[in-house]
């Protein structure tokens, strides 16, 4: 088997998590002077996050134009603006705000050592907004040579062209790549593109989510 030569992440859930929507909604809320209980801020999450995954819904492009991706986003956060005046525009800028966003227990140690090794680092995405910012905020930036996201490449995982022009742009074959991600669906279309592939588990913020084992990887390799 080919030595690994690259290796790509997905961001969310894999290198970096955000408290869950109920969290920031209920924190959101007393920022604004609202004082709600925990059970209507799951509820309100809940809505949202079944509104953002209708039929209608998703035939807006969130993930393939950053303007869409924007507004889409502030309108369903804003379910709740009758109740709480400015919550879902409260709640947008928390979920975009780059110091919100927490690594990881081991990101930071795996990012330095690939970087040591000479691995070649890309961070593959579906995503309306620049994730490089959370990057910069944790001062990652540096050791990430590429960051392919589907609104600026105009594919969407799973497809295996988001994932090959993720290669082109490390210059890696895909034999000689490892892609790690979470989604048992849209990170696992690396598969298809010929990469081998390694599913993390979804965790909170600062868990030990096992991305660790990718620098044994690339060392057993």
């Amino acid at each position: 088997m080919s030595a690994i030569d690259a290796v790509l992440f997905d961001f969310g859930s894999t290198l970096f998590a955000h408290e869950p929507l109920a969290v920031t909604v209920h924190d959101a809320c007393r920022r604004l002077g609202t004082q709600v209980s925990m059970v209507w801020a799951e509820g309100l999450a809940g809505r949202i996050e079944a509104a953002a995954h209708t039929d209608s819904e998703l035939l807006h492009p969130r993930d393939l134009d950053a303007e869409v991706w924007s507004t889409r986003w502030r309108v369903l956060y804003a379910a709740a603006d009758q109740e709480v005046t400015g919550l879902g525009a409260a709640v947008f800028a928390a979920m975009h705000d780059p110091h919100e966003w927490t690594a990881y227990a081991a990101t930071a140690l795996v990012l330095h050592e690939l970087a040591d090794a000479g691995v070649r680092v890309g961070v593959v995405s579906n995503t309306g907004w620049d994730i490089r910012t959370v990057f910069r905020a944790h001062s990652l930036d540096h050791l990430v040579h590429t960051f392919v996201l589907s609104y600026e490449v105009g594919a969407v995982k799973p497809a295996v062209e988001i994932f090959q022009a993720a290669c082109r742009r490390l210059e890696a074959r895909p034999e000689q790549t490892l892609m790690v991600g979470d989604d048992p669906v849209a990170d696992a279309g690396a598969v298809r593109a010929g990469l081998r592939t390694l599913l993390l588990p979804a965790l909170a913020p600062g868990a030990a989510n096992g991305v660790d084992a990718v620098a044994r990887i690339v060392r057993a390799d």
